[in-house]
């Protein structure tokens, strides 16, 4: 299904390649969920195979790039360290875009390498956009599942979809582990061919 979450990020794409190929020298700080620098994956931003260092090389040879951050990635750096909570006592995640550009622009002045900065964060495109049909009917049987749910007397779960039948699954075991990235996965490894980019920044 193509859920509007995952839908709408995809639109901007052609429009961040149109504009980078329209200026010279520019780099671009995107904040998408669906690439890398990736929150499971650590990385060094300084050094010969440092994250900069490998954005350097694609700015000489390329004449510009589009850097996607996905969110929670970058949270060992150093300056991004501090811990914050919100109001349920939970931890704020540091905003890696922002701090990545903050680097960027402060590292090609040192090198003497112009460039141009564009920011986007499909976030506020998302928000913005209204659900798409299949979306839409996707939500309402959501709703009505849980709706059954609740006057069947069950509560303490939630309404998950699984071979392509609704099921209940009990919130002891949805909090029971977190879905993680595999670096070593088919799925990464499509990524990285994808992108071209480097399997690790160190």
């Amino acid at each position: 299904m193509d859920i509007t979450v995952l839908g709408e990020p995809r639109f901007p794409s052609p429009i961040r390649h149109i504009v980078s190929d329209s200026l010279r020298v520019p780099e671009q700080i995107v904040r998408d969920p669906q690439a890398p620098p990736a929150p499971e994956l650590l990385f060094e931003l300084a050094g010969p195979r440092g994250f900069l260092a490998a954005l350097k090389a694609r700015i000489l040879e390329r004449s510009h790039a589009v850097v996607v951050a996905a969110e929670g990635a970058g949270q060992d750096l150093p300056g991004t360290t501090e811990v914050q909570r919100d109001a349920s006592g939970n931890v704020k995640l540091n905003d890696i875009a922002l701090f990545l550009r903050e680097r960027i622009e402060a590292y090609f002045k040192s090198e003497k390498i112009p460039i141009v900065m564009r920011y986007f964060d499909p976030s506020y495109l998302v928000r913005s956009s209204p659900a798409n049909s299949e979306d839409s009917i996707l939500c309402d049987l959501f709703a009505r599942q849980a709706a059954h749910a609740a006057m069947a007397g069950k509560s303490g779960l939630v309404i998950g979809y699984l071979h392509e039948r609704f099921i209940h699954v009990p919130g002891e075991l949805l909090t029971s582990r977190k879905k993680r990235l595999d670096p070593d996965s088919f799925a990464w490894r499509a990524v990285l061919a994808a992108t071209g980019q480097p399997e690790r920044f160190e």
